[in-house]
């Protein structure tokens, strides 16, 4: 995996030549303070004061006796202690507060690579819907994903030289609430050819794309073949797609080929083998029954702790862990003898 590689995959990169077959969205550079911010774990969880005086969270119903025990006696060494500020972003909140006027009032948040997808939980919608920029701030402030973004994006590269861009993005897309999750699709690309296609909701059963399956999977290539094979740089990625209720199919997302893009229903062991120049040879895997059924996000429970196929985290683990209980059996046999 090269650098170049994942570069493109940033949205602010691909977005403006794509953006006649995506959702709209508007693109804001971010102050390296408020990256500061969304990394800074040394002091208590704050949120930026806002503008406008709306908060992401409800406020606490204030019960004085409650409080007594955290009362601070005179002349007691606590009382010059003085609580830490909270942040505030003024220029960059009226931005993206006028963002999401003209984007309809409702949008989702997303940086270069990643959306905090891990963070909804803490949302009070429990999604990642959007109409304020203190909303913004704390699902942002509460994702791994985003820490990802921040510091780990260049990690598996061989031409590694920096750890982390010279810039980051906020990308809000305007949120649709009629979108149904069975209709999103990951597309998988090696040397340029669509080797696989999975649905992208895993954790449901969807009768009706059994009797589509075909037809989707004819107007997933098309849009390959016309708009995607030619115009992306790399030879080898994922991206992902949307279809509408009218046929038409919008892209939504791209991704590295390989970690940490979750492979979905095919293992990258799998997806390493069809190497291919036969257009012929895709393969489209949708959850067929209530059996296939995988586990995601929705368990609370990371999909890398749950995923044991060949070449995933725990593969590795459970192969590394066997290795070192070998080598403790040899050297006791060894010290015994």
């Amino acid at each position: 995996m090269k650098v170049e590689d994942i570069n493109r995959c940033q949205i602010q990169e691909w977005y403006p030549k794509f953006k006649s077959i995506s959702i709209k969205t508007l693109i804001h550079e971010l102050p390296e303070s408020f990256i500061q911010y969304l990394l800074d774990d040394s002091g208590p969880f704050l949120l930026p004061l806002s503008i406008t005086n709306h908060d992401a969270l409800p406020n606490r119903v204030h019960k004085p006796e409650e409080e007594e025990d955290f009362v601070v006696k005179e002349g007691s060494g606590d009382e010059a202690d003085e609580p830490t500020p909270p942040p505030s972003f003024p220029e960059l909140e009226t931005e993206i507060k006028a963002s999401i006027e003209s984007l309809g009032g409702a949008v989702f948040p997303k940086l270069n690579w990643s959306a905090p997808k891990d963070a909804a939980w803490i949302s009070s919608t429990v999604n990642l819907k959007c109409t304020r920029f203190s909303e913004i701030a704390l699902l942002l402030r509460s994702s791994d994903s985003v820490v990802h973004d921040l510091c780990h994006a260049y990690d598996l590269c061989t031409d590694k030289t920096v750890s982390r861009p010279s810039s980051f993005f906020l990308a809000l897309r305007k949120w649709y609430p009629s979108l149904h999750p069975e209709m999103e699709f990951r597309c998988f690309v090696h040397h340029k050819v669509l080797v696989g296609i999975s649905q992208r909701e895993v954790t449901n059963f969807y009768p009706a794309l059994l009797d589509g399956k075909d037809e989707l999977e004819t107007m997933i290539r098309k849009l390959f073949l016309e708009n995607v094979k030619e115009n992306f740089g790399s030879e080898c990625y994922v991206f992902d797609v949307y279809v509408t209720r009218d046929g038409r199919v919008k892209l939504l997302d791209f991704n590295p080929w390989g970690a940490p893009t979750l492979p979905l229903l095919f293992t990258w062991v799998e997806l390493e083998e069809k190497v291919t120049e036969e257009e012929g040879d895709l393969e489209f895997r949708i959850v067929e029954s209530q059996c296939g059924i995988r586990p995601g996000l929705k368990t609370a429970v990371p999909y890398d702790f749950l995923d044991t196929s060949p070449g995933s985290g725990w593969d590795q683990f459970l192969r590394n862990a066997d290795e070192e209980l070998r080598r403790q059996t040899s050297s006791s046999t060894e010290a015994g003898a």
